[in-house]
C-alpha cells in the first residue's frame, strides 16, 4: 500500500489524465466542465478505495468490509472505465465517472507492488517490489510520466480506444 500522501498525489496524475483523454475524445464541453468534472472526479478516486470501506454514517468511522476487498477489485474499476468511456460525450455523467475510475486504477496500480497486493480479477495479485510506504516516490512518479504523455501525446500512436466504445 503506498501511503495516503502518495495515493493524494498520483491521484492528482489521474485527474490529469482523465481530462486529458475526455477532451481528445471529443467529450468535453465549450467551457471544458466535462474535463474539469473528469479532472476532480480523478483526484476523488485517487483514495476511493480507501475512503469507501470506512462506515461513513456510524460515529466510530470504522471499515464495514476488510480493506482491499470489494473496494480494491481491479474487475469493478476497469468496467466502471469501460463503460464510462464508451458513454462520453452521451451521457453527462460518464466524463466523471471515468475520471473516477481512472483515479481508482491509479490507487490499485499504487498498491499492487506491495506484498499485500490487490484483488485483480479472484484472488490477490502482488508485484512483491516493496513493503507498504515504501519507494513511494517511484509511484507517485510514474504516475505524473503518465500524466505528462497523456497530457502531450494523448493515447499513444496505433492505439485506439474507439473500439471501447463499441462494444455492448
Amino acid at each position: 500500500m503506498a501511503s495516503g500522501t502518495a495515493h493524494h498525489a498520483t491521484g492528482w496524475a489521474a485527474g490529469v489524465i482523465a481530462a486529458a483523454i475526455v477532451t481528445r475524445a471529443g467529450a468535453d464541453s465549450p467551457w471544458h466542465l466535462y474535463a474539469a468534472l473528469a479532472f476532480v472526479a480523478g483526484v476523488a478516486g485517487g483514495t476511493a478505495p480507501d475512503w469507501l470501506e470506512v462506515a461513513w454514517w456510524s460515529k466510530k468511522r470504522r471499515l464495514w468490509i476488510t480493506h482491499r476487498t470489494f473496494t480494491h477489485w481491479g474487475v469493478g474499476w476497469i468496467a466502471l472505465l469501460w463503460w464510462s468511456y464508451r458513454e462520453l460525450g452521451h451521457l453527462p455523467i460518464a466524463a466523471p465517472a471515468f475520471g473516477f475510475a481512472c483515479g481508482g486504477l491509479i490507487h490499485l496500480f499504487a498498491d499492487w507492488p506491495n506484498p499485500l497486493g490487490v484483488p485483480w480479477i479472484v484472488h490477490r495479485h502482488s508485484l512483491n517490489l516493496w513493503r507498504s510506504g515504501r519507494c513511494d516516490l517511484i509511484v507517485v512518479a510514474a504516475s505524473w510520466v503518465a500524466a505528462w504523455f497523456f497530457a502531450i501525446h494523448g493515447v499513444p500512436h496505433g492505439w485506439s480506444l474507439e473500439p471501447l466504445r463499441r462494444l455492448a
